[in-house]
């Protein structure tokens, strides 16, 4: 799973999705919820324990994200699961008020991938038109 330290300054850089509370689940034995400040850009999902002073976080880069899976809702909260693409998960519950944060989630997640598709799909025609057998079966099909 890739998740980095990441600092308010680099992720004002970023054009900002969406940006309020979530909680985060602990990975320890009590799994206690924690309350985190969430900033969502379009390619990473930003952690920090203190809303103030946001001088340290946590960055969930998209890139490593498969899914947002298991959106429950109950009276109070939200609940929602990130899968990465070592297939760990993190569970994450909102409140009521801000329940859309798994949907803005998946879209960033989607419109993300769209994009990587489109880059890999134009880098691979970059390389198979530069290539000479690309050349010659170009040749061979003209008329």
């Amino acid at each position: 799973m890739e998740i980095e330290t990441v600092s308010a300054e680099e992720t004002s850089r970023a054009v900002v999705l969406k940006e309020g509370e979530l909680e985060k689940r602990s990975d320890n034995l009590l799994q206690l919820w924690r309350r985190k400040t969430c900033v969502l850009t379009a390619d990473s999902l930003s952690l920090y324990a203190d809303a103030q002073k946001r001088s340290r976080g946590k960055e969930l880069k998209l890139r490593s994200i498969r899914k947002v899976d298991c959106v429950e809702r109950t009276g109070k909260f939200v609940y929602f699961t990130i899968v990465t693409t070592d297939n760990k998960e993190i569970d994450f519950r909102c409140s009521g008020e801000e329940s859309c944060w798994n949907a803005v989630i998946t879209m960033a997640l989607i419109d993300f991938q769209n994009k990587k598709a489109i880059q890999d799909f134009k880098t691979r025609q970059d390389q198979e038109s530069g290539s000479p057998g690309q050349q010659e079966r170009r040749a061979a099909r003209a008329p």
